[in-house]
Parts: structure tokens; C-alpha cells; sequence
């Protein structure tokens, strides 16, 4: 019984078929043993105030109103290649990797839900980097072409991986997305 990661009588009755007694004593027992472990392993001020979790798990900052949406299902954001052709690409145009947020759907955590993602996000500005819209119940957009919506600017590109593989896709993408970070900004 020491092996259980859990005493929730509801998370113990979906895994066990066979009904299971214990003495009031080896009940006691059990519950000093959780208590003893979960306070050595949680700070006392955090078991207090757990910390929310964010809606969305990204990396870098959603104030500029610039949004990446990206499905590296291999990785966290971008494979090493295109993390560094993202950090020269935004560089070229003064931008850090801090200055924009970055989403991969890939994240079992991130909903796929564009209403979700403009309500957490609230972007001025979306490059799609790989992501056919339709995944997002978008309309058709081309690729290296804009949706221009009330809120935001769709802007749907190749992933990096595609670039590298086709110069003509790159600077298709170069030239479109300069212009779209440069306007309005």
C-alpha cells in the first residue's frame, strides 16, 4: 500500500475492481505518511496559495500584441535550426524573442480554439508558422498572405523547415512579414 500516490477514495474506486477494507488504525497511518510527504515536498506558503495555472503554456511576452502560432510536436517551440532563424529573423526587425509570445499547439495543454487564444493573447498581430488555418477554423488564407480581421492581422506563413528547404519560400516570407511588423507599429 505504501506504493499509492493517492488516498482520494473516488481515484482509488476508477482503478481498483475489487473491494478493499482497512482498519481505522492503517487508515490513520496512511494519512499521517501523505501529510509528512506532501509537506516536505510543498513549501508551506505555496500548499497555501497555490499558484493559478496560465490558460495558454508560451514562452516570451503578449504585450506588443505579436503572436507565433506554431505545432513543433517534436519539441517545445522550435527545433534548434528554426529557434535560431526565429531569433535573426525577429532580430532583423529590433525584436527579441521576449518582445513576442510564442505558442506551440502541439502542447497538449494549449487549446487549438482561435477564440481562445485571441481572448488570452489579444493580438494586433498572428504569424502562423506552419499552421494551416483551417486547424483553427479560419478560413482559407494562402500561404505568405494576410487575413485582415477587426481585432488582428492573420498572417499565414511556412514553417522554417519549409524555408530551409525552398529559398523562394523564404523570401516570399521575408518580404511579407517585414512589412507586416514594420506597418502599424
Amino acid at each position: 500500500m505504501s506504493n499509492l500516490l493517492t488516498s482520494d477514495p473516488i481515484a482509488l474506486q476508477a482503478f481498483m475492481t475489487e473491494t478493499i477494507f482497512a482498519t481505522s488504525d492503517a487508515v490513520d497511518a496512511m494519512l499521517v505518511q501523505e501529510e509528512s510527504v506532501s509537506s516536505s515536498l510543498i513549501p508551506q506558503q505555496a500548499a497555501a496559495h497555490p499558484e493559478p495555472v496560465e490558460e495558454f503554456i508560451y514562452q516570451g511576452d503578449k504585450a506588443q500584441g505579436i503572436l507565433f502560432i506554431l505545432r513543433y510536436p517534436a519539441y517545445p517551440y522550435f527545433s534548434p535550426e528554426a529557434e535560431d532563424a526565429f531569433i535573426k529573423t525577429i532580430g532583423a526587425l529590433k525584436l527579441t524573442p521576449s518582445d513576442v509570445a510564442v505558442v506551440n499547439l502541439a502542447n497538449a495543454h494549449n487549446p487549438n480554439e482561435f477564440k481562445r487564444i485571441m481572448t488570452f493573447f489579444t493580438p494586433q498581430k498572428i504569424i502562423l508558422l506552419g499552421v494551416e488555418p483551417e486547424s483553427l477554423k479560419l478560413p482559407a488564407i494562402a500561404h505568405n498572405s494576410y487575413m485582415h480581421g477587426r481585432i488582428a492581422t492573420v498572417f499565414n506563413t511556412y514553417s522554417f523547415e519549409e524555408m530551409f528547404a525552398d529559398m523562394t519560400k523564404k523570401k516570399a516570407f521575408w518580404s511579407e512579414f517585414k512589412s507586416l511588423i514594420q506597418h502599424q507599429r
